[in-house]
């Protein structure tokens, strides 16, 4: 991801990819970030804007036409950033992790003790669930 804040302060459009939910205009960090249901209704006046949660900043969306269907959704938007709108040049769903059924890759990765960790040391005979949590503070 780009530094948006440095790219939005300098007057310089920058091309790159922005990634967050689509919500309504009327809505604020601070209603997206608590996932406010008024964020995601489709409000007369408000247009569509990009949600980023790894910065808390909501970006301003162009050409609407192109988004209008994704009211709601964790999109990836790329285009060229100037001042706080982003104009898109395209829109895709954003996926995260492996699709059910999807087999994991092969990984190595030490643990909290220092020991090595792989797929394969961590299987039981009922299969393996691996969790990756987010705190909500970063």
């Amino acid at each position: 991801m780009l530094p948006v804040t440095a790219a939005g302060q300098s007057g310089a459009a920058t091309s790159g990819s922005w990634s967050g939910m689509v919500v309504s205009s009327a809505c604020n960090a601070d209603e997206a970030f608590n996932e406010s249901p008024e964020c995601v209704k489709n409000l007369p006046g408000a247009k569509l804007a990009l949600y980023d949660d790894t910065n808390r900043v909501i970006y301003a969306l162009e050409p609407q036409k192109a988004i209008s269907a994704h009211l709601g959704d964790t999109v990836t938007v790329r285009g060229t950033l100037d001042g706080e709108t982003i104009q898109a040049a395209s829109i895709q769903p954003m996926s995260i992790g492996l699709a059910v059924g999807e087999k994991a890759p092969a990984f190595s990765i030490r643990d909290q003790f220092g020991q090595a960790q792989s797929l394969d040391t961590l299987k039981g005979r009922s299969g393996t669930v691996l969790l990756f949590f987010r705190s909500a503070d970063w």
